[in-house]
């Protein structure tokens, strides 16, 4: 088959197949998907919780000590602190069960689910770093979420061996950074997108191993630049005074400065790096990989993969996944795994379908909680001839008898986990963060939504009544509940208040800038707003000869092509009713290189 149009059953709309996407579906002996692309990434995400945490009793046997966690107090789930879940004093298998082939196959699995303990904290080897999740190796670090060998950080979500860093996105070896996004080896830096090997400098966007710079945009070893304007270090030193970072009302002043200069110049279609016959954005050593997006460390023949690194092999449908993983199909979270399969949280393992939580396991079935198991379907143990001779029959029964959820969708065998059967709300998820919703729509769409709780409390200060300059903080700011802007007027999760603690102060002071007037999960989305959505559009470079066709930007240098218009065209995750120059890569470096 060359191509397919199909009909989402989820969101209504078309979506297409073409011949790749089913010489894969045949060579891995699945049906092809009945939701698109976006309702596929949305249902995976809605089983992912990462940032919202809770306080609650483990349940283990013998225990009743608080923990944090995952799971509130009142989700039926059964949940044991991280020391009880890796010992060895309890076994998955204990929970197994028979198939019972009078019920669909995903109320059995939900019902295996709610009973095996599951892990409140995925926090590997913490050093006074409890409040952090999806972590590894963390020490002395305050809600960071999905990073591993950080030092005294804080509010930060994939951030990687850095140190003394807050408010961060998708950085790695950085130090000395606040409100950055996508940085790398960068110290002492403020404010910032896409910069690598820069130090002393707030404002940059698109900056390649410069210092001592402000609200510059596509500089390489540049130095004494103040909004792309070159100074000498005598007249840098006496300009820059005229711009106060520790002052709030200068700090937004500069913002909205920068945002308007920044579209000044010509964007990058696609960041990709060692990029061959890939489409996607934030690429590195990809080869065949299309609509994939923040791969690092290489990947081949993927399809529609999204965060993944090391080496990722001929997947589809995948996210969070890694380390020589291979043929994966609608899964999240594989380190590493082969041929898994509608299955999330699995770590060296493989042949494993619609299965969770899993480690060093093969051939399993609607699993969830084994340790280095095999043959195995819903927890119970078969020998190899029983299991292959069971899965087909499984197969078939999830054909004949497919699990209808609340709203009619139909989930046969080929769909991942329908979403109302998840352990979390829709708005406890990441799900909220990609494709935010308001809990009337979810309502509408079949989701759980979870109210804000109360948290028996009453703000002791405004955000328009702190202090302007942080040498006005007193040590007292850290007993004020302080109440956020948005005072849950959002959709972000707004906590409405928060708290300054110690370690955020004396990391403020140090860095000289003004106090926060959000709260974590507010300012987090205000992050996420930065990165461009994992999304393509079709659509052709916007030189035309010396000017971009809006005649914003005049070019520096003169092109392959001339005073004519530039004909390349590509796929961008800038859509096309956006204000940006967007340039194709040859276009693109001509005017930064």
């Amino acid at each position: 088959m060359e191509t397919e149009i199909k009909t989402c059953q989820n969101c209504k709309r078309a979506f297409q197949l073409n011949a790749q996407d089913f010489d894969f579906f045949k060579k891995l002996k699945i049906p092809a998907p009945t939701f698109c692309f976006d309702c596929r990434v949305q249902r995976r995400m809605a089983y992912r919780n990462e940032r919202t945490l809770y306080k609650r009793t483990c349940q283990a046997p013998g225990h009743n000590e608080q923990m944090i966690s995952i799971f509130s107090p009142d989700n039926p789930q059964r949940v044991y602190c991280h020391k009880e879940w890796w010992g060895n004093n309890w076994d998955a298998s204990t929970y197994a069960r028979d198939v019972d082939f009078s019920k669909p196959f995903f109320t059995q699995l939900k019902e295996l689910w709610t009973e095996v303990p599951d892990i409140a904290l995925l926090n590997i080897n913490p050093v006074n770093s409890e409040y952090c999740s999806i972590t590894e190796g963390n020490k002395n670090c305050y809600l960071v979420f999905g990073g591993d060998f950080n030092e005294n950080t804080l509010y930060s979500t994939y951030s990687f061996t850095s140190k003394e860093c807050a408010d961060t996105y998708w950085i790695s070896k950085c130090e000395f950074n606040y409100e950055t996004v996508d940085c790398i080896s960068c110290s002492r830096l403020l404010y910032s997108r896409y910069c690598d090997g820069c130090y002393n400098s707030a404002f940059l966007f698109n900056c390649y191993n410069c210092h001592d710079c402000l609200g510059c945009v596509n500089l390489k070893n540049k130095s004494y630049c103040i909004f792309n304007e070159q100074y000498t270090k005598e007249e840098y030193l006496e300009k820059i005074k005229e711009f106060d970072i520790s002052n709030v009302a200068s700090v937004q002043k500069i913002r909205e400065r920068f945002e308007k200069h920044k579209l000044d110049f010509p964007r990058r279609f696609a960041r990709m790096v060692h990029a061959t016959n890939s489409t996607g954005d934030n690429l590195e050593q990809t080869k065949n990989c299309k609509y994939c997006f923040d791969v690092f460390g290489g990947a081949e023949d993927c399809v529609n993969t999204w965060l993944a690194y090391s080496k990722v092999q001929d997947s589809m449908d995948v996210d969070r996944v890694g380390k020589n993983t291979e043929l994966g199909y609608e899964c999240s979270t594989i380190y590493p795994g082969s041929k898994v399969f509608f299955s999330r949280f699995t770590f060296d393992s493989h042949d494993i379908y619609y299965s969770y939580n899993n480690h060093n396991c093969s051939y399993l079935f609607g699993c969830v909680g084994m340790r280095n198991k095999q043959y195995c379907i819903l927890n119970k143990q078969y020998s190899k001839e029983e299991y292959e001779a069971m899965v087909p029959q499984l197969i078939e029964h999830m054909e004949q008898k497919p699990y209808i959820d609340k709203k009619g969708r139909i989930y046969k065998f080929g769909e991942f986990f329908p979403a109302e059967l998840s352990p979390f709300a829709y708005n406890e998820t990441i799900a909220q963060e990609m494709f935010p919703i308001t809990k009337e729509q979810a309502s509408a769409e079949g989701y759980i939504f979870k109210e804000a709780e109360d948290r028996h409390y009453e703000p002791t200060k405004t955000s328009a009544h702190l202090p302007r300059t942080i040498a006005e903080v007193p040590d007292s700011i850290v007993n004020e509940i302080i109440q956020c802007e948005h005072n849950g007027a959002c959709t972000e999760q707004c906590t409405k208040a928060f708290k300054i603690i110690q370690a955020e102060l004396q990391f403020y002071r140090q860095m000289n800038i003004p106090l926060p007037r959000l709260c974590p999960s507010c300012r987090h989305y205000a992050r996420l707003r930065q990165r461009n959505p994992i999304k393509l559009w079709k659509r052709k470079c916007a030189c035309s000869g010396q000017v971009s066709e809006n005649g914003v930007y005049k070019n520096s240098a003169s092109h392959s092509h001339g005073n004519d218009h530039c004909e390349v065209s590509f796929e961008t995750s800038y859509a096309p009713d956006r204000p940006e120059t967007v340039y194709c890569e040859t276009c693109y470096q001509a005017e930064v290189s």
